[in-house]
């Protein structure tokens, strides 16, 4: 029996494509590189900002990373001055995690996007909903390591098989399985199923809604 629900935030709970392709675009334009693709960047997220700027630079015409120390430390302050630009929920997921809640499911975030940042995004796209929000910092290596799952399923005081972790890439099915815990793979996310089923995912979800079912029937 599930007692608690564990959410990736980057292509899971928000569709943050086009707000991490602004700023790590602007930051390129700074350096006088090329800027990417917006699609790029379903495949450079999902392992932490250092990585995203890393796969960034070196497609936009940096293979060496000459500026990878400034811009990893640019994308962190544009983020924490304004995590919001061009950020939408999915369609659904609203009334998903309000039924959760009425259900008293405990509900809870890790992310491997900067902690502030992950704070500000959820507080002002999902406000009152949250227990808990655990996002990228120097105390809790970041995903695929099962630690930030593990602490929550610690705080919530429940066993980590007891918990049900949705997202949406190869990352989050590793790090929900090193946890020990049900994963579900999420297909509006910016991966596909092939990804989510080689890496572990238990059940897929088309939609938000369908989370209802796959944690009622556990």
């Amino acid at each position: 029996m599930m007692k608690a629900c564990i959410f990736d935030l980057d292509g899971t709970l928000a569709d943050t494509l086009e707000s991490m392709a602004y700023v790590a675009n602007t930051i390129m334009n700074r350096f006088g590189l090329k800027e990417m693709p917006v699609e790029n960047f379903k495949y450079y997220c999902g392992e932490g900002a250092n990585m995203l700027m890393r796969r960034c630079l070196k497609d936009a015409g940096d293979p060496e990373l000459v500026h990878f120390e400034e811009g990893q430390r640019l994308y962190r302050e544009m983020f924490a001055r304004d995590p919001m630009y061009k950020v939408t929920h999915y369609p659904g997921m609203p009334e998903t995690l309000k039924t959760l809640k009425e259900m008293g499911v405990p509900v809870a975030v890790c992310s491997n996007k900067p902690h502030p940042a992950a704070v500000k995004v959820i507080d002002r796209m999902f406000p009152g909903i949250f227990d808990l929000v655990v996002g990228q910092s120097d105390q809790i290596p970041r995903k695929p390591s099962p630690d930030g799952a593990l602490y929550i399923a610690k705080t919530f005081g429940v066993k980590p098989e007891e918990c049900m972790y949705v997202g949406d890439t190869a990352t989050d099915m590793k790090t929900g399985k090193a946890a020990g815990m049900f994963t579900v793979g999420a297909l509006w996310g910016f991966r596909d199923e092939q990804e989510l089923r080689e890496n572990g995912a238990d059940e897929l979800a088309k939609k938000p809604e369908d989370l209802l079912r796959i944690y009622k029937n556990r």
